[in-house]
């Protein structure tokens, strides 16, 4: 009775989530080349190296698009464009960024596309978005809350119904093998990955189950043309550089106002390989461009330094090549077992009538 309460509750678990499974799973097999494949859909690589001016390149965009609100730029690592992200009334009224990409040698526009709705210019951004909420809004980020604990459920079930059998697929007993169950040899060689993506997956979305997120916002976006800088950005960072010789910075968030502040993300190079290297440390800087406040990786609190670490663990940004091919492989085995989960039932329906 036992066994059959476990079976039906593994198969409910996998049917109820195994469309949304697959595509997630798809998805983030993709997603671990972020990176390498949204490159192809970026105007201007350079072959140029040397110092630039962050100062000229954010001139160029004020001067192209006076009545824009200039949110944030990238860094880039290697010679390529800085990549500015904007929101203009001339783009979707204003209510969607959009990136604007510039050769920071040349100091000039050499493109832009829209943010993660443009399906067609920024594939790898609408996917981001898909993977993250459906594109269906909160509805969607709830879903996925959702979904993460089905799927742990789910793998949890299989442990109990299938632990005897779990050191039988990895000592490669030969009657496993024979018997060609596709479903249960995946479903154990990718256990800790899964179990991984589930909870970390559960993690990032835990807030759609408190009661803040079913608070209806007042909040409505304001269009005002960014403020022209009170200070020398280049010289600012060339400062911090100074002062923190080990920060590398990778993103710049600009200040709306006069008297607001100016963030800057990057990472020390003192950090662990486990950390984000654009997110795990922050300089604020004043009106002046001067440093206000820091907020680096040891300074977080328990609660920040675990969000940073599962967000690296669940994106598989944490090592090089061989950790992105084996996150895109092991991602595709959530798609793999939703198919052969729901071949099983098939079969034991029909066996059943």
């Amino acid at each position: 009775m036992k066994k059959r309460f476990l079976v039906s509750l593994h198969s409910v678990a996998g049917l109820v989530a195994g469309i949304f499974i697959f595509a997630l799973s798809f998805s983030g097999s993709i997603l671990a080349f972020h990176d390498e494949l949204d490159s192809f859909q970026q105007p201007g690589i350079t072959n140029e190296y040397g110092p630039f001016s962050i100062d000229s390149c954010y001139d160029a965009v004020k001067s192209a698009y006076p009545n824009a609100e200039i949110s944030s730029c990238n860094l880039p690592a290697y010679p390529h464009t800085i990549s500015f992200s904007i929101y203009d009334s001339a783009f979707n009224g204003g209510a969607a960024a959009q990136q604007v990409f510039v050769n920071q040698f040349a100091t000039k526009i050499i493109g832009s596309r829209g943010g993660s709705s443009d399906v067609r210019h920024n594939f790898m951004g609408w996917l981001s978005k898909f993977h993250s909420s459906f594109h269906a809004g909160k509805t969607g980020e709830w879903l996925l809350g959702v979904f993460a604990i089905v799927f742990v459920l789910s793998l949890i079930t299989g442990i109990i119904l299938y632990r005897k059998s779990i050191l039988a697929v990895l000592s490669f007993k030969r009657s496993v093998y024979i018997k060609n169950n596709l479903h249960q040899i995946v479903g154990v060689y990718a256990l800790l990955f899964n179990l991984l993506m589930g909870i970390s997956g559960y993690w990032m979305q835990r807030y759609v189950f408190k009661k803040d997120f079913y608070t209806a916002s007042t909040w409505v976006k304001t269009l005002k043309p960014s403020p022209v800088p009170a200070f020398s950005f280049d010289t600012a960072l060339a400062n911090t550089k100074k002062q923190h010789p080990n920060f590398t910075p990778h993103v710049i968030y600009f200040a709306q106002s006069t008297q607001g502040k100016t963030a800057v993300y990057g990472s020390n190079s003192t950090n662990s390989f486990i950390h984000s290297k654009k997110f795990a440390d922050v300089i604020a800087l004043d009106s002046s461009g001067a440093i206000a406040k820091t907020r680096f990786i040891n300074e977080n609190t328990s609660a920040d330094y675990y969000d940073i670490v599962n967000s690296q663990l669940h994106m598989g940004k944490y090592g090089g090549w061989f950790i992105k091919l084996l996150y895109g492989l092991l991602g595709i085995t959530g798609a793999v077992l939703s198919i052969t989960g729901f071949g099983l039932w098939l079969k034991r329906k029909k066996r059943s009538t």
